[in-house]
């Protein structure tokens, strides 16, 4: 009796500290909990194999991202075997979700010549990611792809990251997981974003589209507007879209220092209709000068040693890069959209229509079918595309990256809510001092 006592209660103090789950219901995201929820969110790599392996550092980094008003990171790569109990544990306490990168750096779907391929192989790596981080109540999203398509000749591989979301989504709903939305995270390029986002979202049939769309987006630099910005394009292309749209990456650094003033348009009223937030590009100071924490001093780049890479040291005590650090900080602090509960929430936006094709830009036909896991199909205009070649880079970054893009070798986040550190530090305060009041008051009358 004693033993069956004490686990429940060990039970209830576990559920009342996790995070509520994140899903995708219509063009928005909502915790279990029914608020809506907004992404503040930063890319999060530190190496390129796995930074959510190594505990002492994500819990030095989730305490500072708490600190800074973060809810989420973005990580572009994992090892799928090994633990990341600690790690994933160390942000859920801080309030912080996961999006996360599903491809390895074999396994990218490319539009290499013209040949892209979604393959067994393929497949099987997207899965066993899947499978090792499926059951953390952070787990926020996945990425089938991040910047496969960079110019409309790259057109023919838009079904094969369609057709990864699509057996994603089966292999997770075959499993019986939470489901956990699988997404697509897109260049910001003018040219092909308004077809590519229309067709990852086109079709009566949900199952073979994808469940968010994102963009890495870098126009807004310095002292803009969302007029000059080119912000209100983006807005105009989302205001009708019927699935979660947000900023996978964006902090434009030709201007410094940073200011990110574009969070209060997509944090506040011209845009947090539609869009459900952004993550900032990046964590760790790198060559590319995105970062707003370093570790250390940078060192000759040819260095080396533990944790040094590339002339930076990727680990210790995390220090804030000013003003950046707080600029964001500050952004963040005023900006906290409430949304619509779920409960309030009636989604009534239709799938738009599949794009036609424009030579050149766009080749897909909007009647061609996905392709099967392997399949080669002749003619994209006709139903289908052509994909025979191997996925392989060497790059750390999903996909090739564009002159727009700040993707490098190293790092990508996720995203965050000031409502839900809120909600957590209420549990803390109240519901684990009556828990362990209950705990011991059973232990007293089970020997008393």
């Amino acid at each position: 009796m004693l033993s069956r006592l004490i686990l429940l209660l060990a039970t209830l103090l576990v559920s009342a500290f996790a995070l509520p789950t994140i899903e995708a219901k219509g063009a928005k995201f909502f915790t279990s909990e029914g608020k809506q929820w907004f992404i503040k969110g930063i890319a999060y790599q530190l190496t390129p194999d796995d930074p959510l392996a190594t505990p002492d550092q994500c819990k030095l980094d989730a305490s500072l991202m708490k600190t800074l008003g973060a809810n989420a990171i973005r990580v572009y790569h994992v090892d799928p075997s090994a633990n990341h109990d600690e790690c994933m544990s160390a942000f859920s306490d801080a309030g912080v979700y996961v999006f996360l990168d599903l491809d390895t750096f074999d396994t990218y779907i490319l539009p290499t010549a013209g040949q892209p391929q979604w393959n067994q192989t393929q497949y099987d790596r997207y899965a066993e990611v899947m499978d090792a981080f499926h059951t953390y109540d952070n787990t926020a999203g996945f990425f089938v792809g991040n910047e496969v398509l960079n110019v409309g000749a790259d057109s023919v591989a838009a079904p094969y990251v369609k057709a990864a979301a699509r057996d994603m989504k089966a292999y997770r709903d075959s499993k019986g997981y939470r489901k956990i939305p699988v997404g697509y995270s897109a260049t910001d390029s003018g040219e092909l974003r308004p077809n590519l986002q229309n067709y990852l979202a086109c079709g009566d049939d949900v199952s073979n589209s994808i469940d968010f769309f994102s963009l890495n987006a870098y126009e807004w630099c310095g002292d803009s507007t969302f007029e000059v910005s080119g912000y209100q394009f983006l807005q105009k292309n989302a205001s009708e879209y019927n699935i979660p749209i947000f900023f996978s990456e964006t902090g434009c650094n030709t201007i410094k220092p940073r200011t990110f003033q574009d969070q209060s348009a997509i944090l506040g009223k011209d845009m947090d209709d539609t869009w459900s937030g952004a993550i900032i590009y990046e964590w760790i100071e790198e060559a590319n000068n995105y970062g707003l924490i370093q570790y250390g001093a940078p060192v000759d780049p040819t260095a080396t040693g533990d944790n040094i890479e590339g002339g930076f040291v990727r680990a210790g005590t995390p220090t804030p890069i000013l003003p950046d650090f707080e600029n964001l900080s500050k952004q963040w602090a005023t900006l906290s959209p409430t949304g619509v509960s779920q409960n309030a929430y009636s989604p009534s936006l239709k799938p738009p229509a599949c794009p036609s094709v424009t030579k050149g830009l766009w080749d897909i036909a909007p009647d061609a079918p996905l392709p099967t896991i392997g399949q080669k199909v002749a003619n994209p205009q006709s139903g289908g595309q052509t994909g025979t070649s191997t996925a392989k880079s060497t790059g750390g970054g999903s996909g090739t990256a564009s002159s727009d893009s700040a993707s490098s070798s190293e790092t990508k986040t996720s995203s965050g809510v000031k409502a839900n550190r809120d909600v957590q530090n209420i549990k803390t305060g109240f519901l684990f001092p009556m828990l362990l009041c209950l705990v011991a008051f059973a232990v007293f009358i089970c020997f008393w």
